[in-house]
């Protein structure tokens, strides 16, 4: 119970509030876990400023301003007709347009979108760029499609969600699932039924509109952040082995850039397995990794064909072999409590998200509680956003920034965001709890940006 100007404050109790959030959105796993781990990290902070509980500032904050959802019909190469969902959550835009991606893939669902559109929330806040936070996607499978199937169903998925969106409105962008191609389409048809060319998407062509390094972005600015946890304990990447799962546009720009840097890197995975190559994956190897997507496939296992001394491990993840640094670039939960212990087994000093909520969280407890370095997706892979960020600032100035002044931008920002987990997660022994500190950072600015503009 807080006094605020003669009124009784009630602090914020987390279980409560979960508690009513689980009866509101039952089975929403996702975006549950989600909301309870930022709620845990800023307790102490939010109860602190009783400002933000007298208008309800958390209550606010974890429910989504709107949600739209629609079906999407198109047709296949047969003349069949398809129908599948689609999502657009915008979450909230205390501090600029909703922005964040669209994601493609079977296992779309809405508890999926609330957790990444909350999360974007606080990622795009740590950037610094003026940016909301929002998600959305569609149950569509990619996999197995024809280059007209997909090109139709973008035109469909598009001839609904135009409606909502624009470049002061909500920014979406790619995701798993949505490449270039599929953001060609969609802008098309967006160009299409307005009438005139705007920002409205990101990660678009570079004939026409898009930044230089945006499919690199999220994997560079990954490994800058990375470099920034190694400098607070006195270390640098070169010479270290890192371990990777994915290998769409994420991992490959990891790998490009840790490479680049003096690293080895030694795994990649995929649904089917992992590819295990002691002596490093680089050069033609990284390159490989575009043509392994581009097959629409999502399998690993032609790896080990085109490249000998290569192993693949059948229906088994990469955190059982030995390294330095474990970089999680896949989807959310992708590593579990038991491969936390593997990797503690196999003396790993760092831990990073790449991927979205990567690491379940009695994953991230077992790192916290062996001394393992810890970094959140929130903060790690900003880079992504931070550069579709940069996109949509050329975009309005009408200009285009070489290659050079897009990287050192996007390594200014995570330096950043770096500097911000340290100021808000530095620990009394020196260590910092980058969860904490980030999570801390983010809520802060979108709190009283919030706390500013009133109730609404």
């Amino acid at each position: 119970m807080i006094i605020l100007k003669n009124k009784i404050i009630n602090a914020m109790n987390v279980d409560k509030l979960m508690h009513n959030l689980e009866k509101k959105h039952p089975g929403e796993a996702e975006y549950l876990q989600a909301v309870r781990e930022v709620v845990e990290s800023i307790e102490e902070i939010y109860n602190d400023n009783p400002q933000f509980e007298s208008v309800s500032i958390i209550e606010r904050l974890v429910e989504p301003d709107r949600i739209i959802t629609f079906k999407v019909p198109w047709i296949d190469d047969e003349g069949n007709c398809k129908v599948n969902l689609g999502y657009r959550v915008q979450f909230n835009n205390a501090i600029g347009p909703y922005k964040g991606g669209l994601r493609f893939h079977p296992s779309v669902n809405l508890s999926i979108l609330k957790f990444l559109g909350f999360e974007q929330i606080f990622k795009n806040a740590l950037t610094t760029l003026p940016m909301g936070g929002g998600k959305g996607g569609s149950d569509f499978d990619p996999k197995g499609k024809s280059n007209s199937e997909i090109m139709r169903f973008c035109q469909s998925f598009m001839l609904e969600l135009w409606k909502y969106i624009g470049p002061e409105v909500d920014v979406p962008a790619g995701d798993i699932g949505v490449g270039g191609r599929e953001i060609g389409f969609l802008y098309g048809m967006y160009k299409r039924l307005r009438g005139d060319h705007t920002g409205v998407l990101t990660g678009k062509g570079s004939n026409w509109g898009g930044s230089l390094i945006r499919p690199e972005a999220t994997g560079f600015g990954a490994i800058y952040f990375v470099q920034e946890m190694l400098a607070t304990k006195k270390e640098e990447l070169k010479g270290k082995t890192v371990s990777l799962s994915g290998f769409g546009n994420v991992a490959w720009g990891a790998a490009l850039k840790a490479t680049e840097l003096g690293a080895k890197i030694v795994t990649i995975s995929g649904p089917d397995g992992y590819i295990y190559d002691p002596e490093g994956i680089s050069g033609k190897k990284i390159d490989y990794l575009l043509e392994l997507r581009a097959s629409n496939q999502d399998i690993v296992k032609p790896f080990s064909y085109v490249f000998e001394g290569t192993q693949f491990h059948e229906a088994k993840r990469p955190w059982e072999v030995r390294a330095d640094i474990a970089l999680p670039c896949a989807t959310q939960n992708e590593l579990d409590v038991e491969d936390a212990l593997a990797l503690v087994n196999n003396k790993v000093m760092m831990v990073a998200e790449v991927s979205n909520m990567g690491c379940t969280p009695e994953a991230v407890e077992f790192f916290n509680n062996n001394d393992i370095m810890f970094a959140p997706g929130k903060a790690v892979n900003a880079g992504g956003v931070a550069t579709s960020g940069l996109e949509m600032t050329q975009n309005s100035m009408k200009m285009r920034w070489n290659s050079g002044e897009v990287d050192k931008r996007l390594h200014e920002i995570m330096c950043n965001i770096h500097e911000q987990c340290i100021q808000y997660g530095k620990k009394d022994n020196g260590n910092v709890d980058y969860v904490k500190g980030a999570n801390i950072a983010g809520f802060l600015k979108v709190a009283n940006s919030m706390l500013d503009m009133g109730i609404i």
